[in-house]
């Protein structure tokens, strides 16, 4: 399995310096490529490989408009045409339906807030004796280590984010002995916005909503941005501040959705959760408290997680009427408004918590499919999270039940 790990840089000003050149090449690289695939296409000539980049890249190094690409290391700039080769396939497997719809590759621009760079094994970028990562032509960066990596990684991302900070992805294979003990319990998960979390057990875990508690900051912080001259360094500082903002507000969600995932996949052997329309509760008026609550994330965190540590993880369909059915007598009631919260069942006269009978619900409609598939339903290949190439997805219609 593949798992990615990141860890924090503290580059030098010169080395910052270095970062941002690598950067811009590995972007103008980017670009030329695809200028070179659109103008063929638009001719009706024949798809341009990567070999012919490859070798056109090495001429273009040598003219006086591009010599100062010779200033980065080269195998950033392959790496730069890979993930090219990656958005184009990407592109066209989504036109073929093997994977969700990707738009087209697209140009990359200076001012695009995040940008990455990637260095493998041929570039000899290693992990120094004193803990720091040297990176060819630019240094010896310094890392602050969190934890230790359990193999040795291939390649290393270098990021730097929308808040100005920097960070090193390393991808890494993982074995097996990290498979956890067999355990008994199986819980149902039902995702909401007044709860984050509703278990089969009972438990409700309430939501952090970090975006709200961070707003009146943020509103503050976009005051001052919006009254800051447009091109001015002053407004580049203040754009910052609301990045930081943002971002710290994204760290805080982050690490909740890891302790909570984590939690779970050690007390459980089986986890069901309802397959919700995210995309389509996003576009309307609780679109901020959707995002607010990045379940997708946090599904995405439980998936691979069940697979790392052989438990099982069952996805239910959204169409399933968890919240209309009675999880004592299976008498189905019919849609409620959201604002009932506790509700009688008319065939047994038990009182129903709604979130909590949704949740026993759920873990109902796995149990069979966890009886019957064993420990492990999702097992094999997790890829690392966080796509790196330039591909971007298309918004599908979606309904919710």
């Amino acid at each position: 399995m593949q798992l990615r790990y990141g860890f924090r840089l503290y580059p030098s000003g010169p080395q910052r310096a270095a970062l941002a050149r690598a950067f811009g090449c590995a972007r103008v690289v980017f670009n030329d490529a695809l200028r070179v695939r659109e103008d063929a296409r638009a001719a009706g000539l024949p798809f341009v490989t990567s070999g012919e980049l490859s070798h056109r890249l090495t001429a273009v190094k040598k003219t006086p408009e591009r010599a100062w690409l010779s200033g980065v290391s080269s195998v950033v700039l392959q790496q730069s045409l890979r993930d090219l080769d990656a958005a184009y396939r990407n592109f066209f497997d989504g036109l073929k339906g093997k994977r969700p719809a990707m738009g087209a590759p697209r140009f990359k621009s200076r001012k695009d807030r995040r940008q990455s760079i990637r260095f493998t094994a041929n570039a000899g970028w290693k992990v120094t004796g004193g803990g720091r990562l040297r990176l060819p032509k630019v240094g010896d960066v310094r890392v602050k280590w969190s934890r230790t990596l359990p193999s040795t990684p291939a390649t290393v991302t270098v990021v730097r984010d929308a808040a100005g900070r920097y960070f090193a992805s390393f991808v890494v294979e993982t074995g097996p002995e990290e498979v956890l003990p067999t355990t008994v319990p199986e819980v149902g998960i039902d995702l909401g916005l007044g709860h984050f979390a509703v278990l089969s057990d009972g438990r409700k875990i309430d939501s952090p909503r970090f975006l709200r508690r961070a707003e009146k900051q943020l509103k503050k912080a976009q005051r001052v941005l919006a009254r800051k001259e447009k091109g001015s360094q002053n407004r580049d500082k203040a754009r910052q501040r609301v990045a930081r903002v943002h971002a710290r507000v994204a760290d805080a969600r982050r690490e909740f959705h890891h302790q909570l995932s984590t939690r779970l996949i050690r007390e459980n052997q089986a986890i069901a959760v309802e397959d919700l329309a995210v995309k389509g509760l996003a576009r309307t008026r609780l679109a901020k408290s959707v995002h607010d609550a990045g379940w997708s994330q946090f599904v995405a965190m439980l998936e691979y997680k069940a697979a790392r540590y052989g438990r099982t993880l069952i996805r239910i369909g959204r169409y399933e009427p968890t919240s209309q059915v009675c999880s004592v007598c299976g008498v189905k009631d019919g849609p409620k408004p959201l604002h009932i919260r506790v509700w009688t069942c008319g065939g047994c006269g038990m009182v129903l918590d709604r979130d909590i009978n949704a949740a026993v619900n759920i873990a109902k409609a796995a149990g069979p499919a966890v009886s019957a598939r064993g420990a492990q339903v999702r097992p094999g290949l997790v890829p690392a999270q966080r796509s790196e190439t330039g591909t971007h997805p298309i918004p599908q219609p979606s309904t919710g039940r």
